[in-house]
């Protein structure tokens, strides 16, 4: 089996790929550049505006144990509503691995991902 990365843009750096049930690959881009500190929503809308999404709680994790150099040592966003909780959301600190929930309304930074399934 030969597996083919995805070109990547200037500043941009793969982060992992996932097996999907069908066998196809999604892979995971991570996007040049971090956010300051700001609402989950909004760090939503500012990831899409650069057409991507903020990282997901694996992404998260993985990032900060294969590229940790690419992250300030505080608190990221994840994509990730927490599912008995609604106003409150995952988030990864970079400074020692954990990961928690925080309320939306809490002002954390962010990083953003392109995923491109082949």
């Amino acid at each position: 089996m030969t597996i083919t990365f995805p070109d990547l843009a200037t500043g941009e750096r793969y982060l992992c790929g996932t097996v999907n049930a069908d066998g196809t690959v999604t892979y995971s881009i991570l996007l040049p550049g971090d956010n300051d500190d700001a609402t989950w929503k909004k760090q939503l809308a500012w990831a899409k505006s650069l057409g991507g999404d903020l990282l997901n709680r694996v992404e998260l994790v993985t990032a900060y144990e294969t590229m940790p150099e690419e992250f300030q040592k505080t608190w990221y966003w994840s994509n990730t509503q927490h599912a008995a909780y609604p106003d409150f959301a995952w988030c990864q600190d970079f400074y020692d691995g954990r990961q928690d929930y925080n309320g939306t309304n809490g002002m954390l930074r962010a990083r953003a991902v392109r995923r491109l399934t082949i």
